[in-house]
């Protein structure tokens, strides 16, 4: 798959140049050596390279090396999806903060004060939005009329069946991740009219119902989970999204579906999945062939020749390289890193803090010669780091560039599936307090070795699951999510350094629980309406 990704999507961009449909959507394709569309699709292997560029949206950000960018008005960092979705759901939260706040954009989400001029967020609802234009352009190229049209058929027309569930799965996705952030989305699908600039816009329980029912309605024409090949949708991702919609669906629509997110934890944990026993391989540089591609659900590859770009894995590990530490070398890259770019805020730090976890395996805090405290953010020194990801690979060798990194980001994991298991059973979804109790002391024995950290049935609550999901998911895009589920993202509840901008933190108002539809993205489609207050 990561082979395959680069290449392909340079022909799916060529496609979508005929027929985008905002200012903030235009592409820029440079490649002088792109196929027509009938000289593509002659070749036997042409489908499943297209639904590749599907997939390569998740992890490019432009045809022409990590520095291009398809995306008009965005450089290639704030275009790139990965970077867009870490930067919305862990650097507004009290997970990370970055250093460089007259980057554009990067103070507004620091602080909690953004507004809908914010191109970080911009960056985030166009990539998006571009994910679903790439997965109905395949759509529309695989249908049954037009498959007829070029003679497809037998065993490569069964295929096709699987590649379009897959596309419907990660335009699903796309389609979570704006519910979640944004409340609302552009409706397209591949029925829309290419190139139409009257796009409706889909919101709340309409949206909700939409990605519900297209997981749902291609669950049985997915390859089962495990079963497919590594990096590519199967039934395990499926479920999961659902799932995770599930969880969140009091939040957003009002609904209690906790029982229905257990169901499904259910068959997910019983597809085959395994924790890998050393928690670090999941973020290591071969995560994809050292026991971890049996606990990531789905993974959004990286590979530091191909899919080379300034998001993802790449920014994460350059970026966690300390200021004056230049301990980027322990971690594959160059000694430098990206220069102190991110840093741990105070009430993260802390989850830490207690003895206890100096022999947990997910502590990689490195908070020698640094106080806890950051007083000033533009000061790389101040606030402890963190030594998560890394470009090396399970036997110590480095990946194949020192820039750009082989790891690939985690987006779902079997330990998230536990901790959700734990959750629904709290919130009232059915399940046993046994089942939950020992899904979550896996994760524990693992992390610290043996079973001195289990905890008892009386531990197990929510106030103990929002901590334990951030020490065991920190910097895999899901604290803000997180926050918000708890009830402790705005208002007073729980306060942390910047919030509100200030030092200290400060209650924010819940029209925060929301980020606005950027100002572009509404002047190019006045159907796209705004969120409460903004």
């Amino acid at each position: 798959m990561k082979k395959n990704i680069k290449y392909i999507f340079y022909f799916l961009v060529i496609v979508l140049t005929m027929s985008a449909c905002e200012d903030d959507l235009d592409v820029l394709p440079e490649d002088d050596d792109l196929v027509l569309e009938d000289d593509f699709f002659s070749s036997t292997d042409s489908y499943r390279q297209l639904l590749a560029g599907v997939y390569g949206n998740l992890s490019l950000s432009g045809l022409n090396g990590g520095g291009s960018t398809n995306i008009g008005g965005l450089d290639a960092g704030t275009g790139q999806y990965i970077r867009g979705l870490w930067n919305l759901q862990n650097l507004s939260t009290d997970e990370a903060i970055f250093t460089f706040e007259n980057d554009p954009g990067i103070r507004g989400i620091n602080r909690t004060t953004w507004d809908a001029s914010n191109v970080l967020i911009l960056g985030m609802f166009s990539r998006a939005s571009f994910s679903l234009a790439l997965a109905n352009e395949f759509l529309r190229q695989t249908t049954d009329d037009v498959l007829d049209g070029r003679g497809v058929s037998g065993a490569l027309r069964d295929d096709i069946r699987v590649f379009r569930a897959e596309a419907r799965v990660l335009r699903a996705l796309s389609y979570y991740h704006l519910l979640d952030m944004f409340g609302r989305a552009p409706f397209v699908t591949e029925d829309s009219v290419v190139g139409d600039l009257d796009t409706p816009e889909i919101t709340g329980e309409e949206l909700f119902g939409f990605i519900e029912s297209e997981l749902i309605a291609v669950d049985g024409e997915l390859i089962p989970a495990l079963q497919n090949e590594y990096g590519r949708v199967d039934q395990g991702v499926a479920r999961m999204i659902l799932a995770k919609l599930y969880l969140n669906a009091e939040v957003y629509v009002g609904q209690n579906r906790y029982a229905d997110c257990l169901t499904l934890c259910n068959q997910i944990i019983n597809s085959g999945y395994s924790l890998v026993p050393d928690y670090s391989y999941n973020f290591l540089a071969d995560n994809d062939s050292n026991g971890a591609q049996n606990e990531i659900i789905f993974p959004v590859v990286n590979d530091g020749l191909v899919t080379q770009n300034f998001g993802g894995t790449t920014i994460l590990i350059q970026g966690q390289v300390g200021s004056f530490e230049d301990n980027g070398e322990d971690f594959g890259v160059n000694a430098g890193g990206f220069g102190g770019l991110f840093r741990l805020r105070r009430q993260f730090s802390e989850l830490f803090e207690d003895p206890l976890f100096d022999n947990d395996a997910r502590n990689t805090i490195i908070s020698e010669e640094r106080p806890i405290d950051i007083e000033t953010v533009s000061d790389p020194s101040e606030g402890f780091i963190l030594g998560k990801y890394s470009n090396l690979r399970s036997d110590g060798t480095p990946g194949q560039d020192r820039l750009f990194t082989d790891t690939d980001f985690p987006l779902f994991r079997l330990a998230d599936v536990h901790l959700m298991y734990a959750e629904s059973h709290l919130r009232g979804g059915g399940g046993s307090i046994a089942t939950a109790l020992d899904l979550v002391n896996q994760l524990r024995e693992r992390a610290f070795g043996d079973t001195s950290a289990n905890i008892t049935p009386g531990e197990l609550t929510l106030d103990f699951l929002i901590d334990e999901r951030s020490r065991e998911l920190h910097w895999e895009a899901h604290r803000r999510q997180d926050l918000r589920r708890f009830g402790l993202f705005t208002g007073s509840s729980y306060l942390w350094a910047f919030k509100g901008n200030s030092p200290n933190g400060a209650p924010i108002s819940e029209i925060f629980n929301l980020f606005p539809v950027p100002n572009n993205s509404r002047a190019a489609n006045p159907n796209l309406g705004q969120n409460p207050g903004y």
